[in-house]
């Protein structure tokens, strides 16, 4: 039986076409906080949703705005990034600190 070797970021990118797996990715990503570590972590949940050219006509984004708002140096708007993750079957949520809501 021959044995089918698939690279990492094939692996990844089919784990991220579930949109619970690719909120706990992105979580992650946000939980390390670095800004491209974010920005990446959009990208290859984009690239799970069809690529980057299908996300943004969902997201009624032009592909090269789309590009740019996610590069290293990307700074997306609220509102765009609002948009780019509804298309995804995500949503930004804000949570207080663990420390803070145990606290007494």
């Amino acid at each position: 039986m021959a044995k089918t070797i698939t690279s990492y970021q094939t692996d990844l990118i089919e784990a991220l076409k579930d949109p619970c797996e690719a909120a706990a990715y992105l979580n992650a990503a946000i939980e390390e906080g670095d800004r491209e570590v974010f920005l990446l972590a959009l990208r290859n949940v984009a690239e799970a949703n069809g690529g980057m050219g299908a996300v943004a006509a969902k997201a009624n984004l032009s592909r090269e705005s789309l590009y740019r708002m996610l590069s290293k140096r990307g700074n997306p708007e609220i509102k765009s990034l609002f948009a780019l993750l509804h298309t995804m079957g995500l949503r930004l949520a804000v949570e207080a600190e663990p420390h803070v809501c145990g606290a007494a």
